[in-house]
């Protein structure tokens, strides 16, 4: 099975110049998990919930970081999860564009 989390959008505090670090901006997250479905399923509000408190807690400095510490803190939450698709966007960070970082990660049995 695969849980798809399209355009959650939120603000948080991310990133190292010093106008990123006083106020929240937006980010959008997408996220694909895939995990074996047998009788216990993953609760897609939980994951949800559980991103947007790692992000708006941690205030990360680079997206970079924010990627790995989900990817791993979901894993260890949700232990059916074979692999995630995450991808970080900030939206307004530059004038003429959006940007974003991804990762897809693979996690053994």
């Amino acid at each position: 099975m695969t849980i798809h989390v399209e355009n959650l959008k939120f603000q948080c505090i991310i990133g190292i110049l010093d106008f990123e670090r006083t106020a929240p901006q937006d980010v959008i997250i997408n996220l694909h998990i895939n995990y074996d479905y047998k009788e216990d399923f993953i609760d897609y509000a939980k994951v949800v919930a559980f991103i947007k408190e790692t992000m708006i807690k941690s205030e990360f400095l680079l997206i970079e970081d924010a990627l790995k510490e989900i990817n791993l803190k979901l894993n260890k939450e949700f232990k059916a999860i074979k692999s995630i698709d995450l991808k970080i966007t900030k939206p307004s960070i530059l004038p003429d564009c959006m940007v974003s970082v991804s990762n897809f990660t693979i996690f053994e049995s």
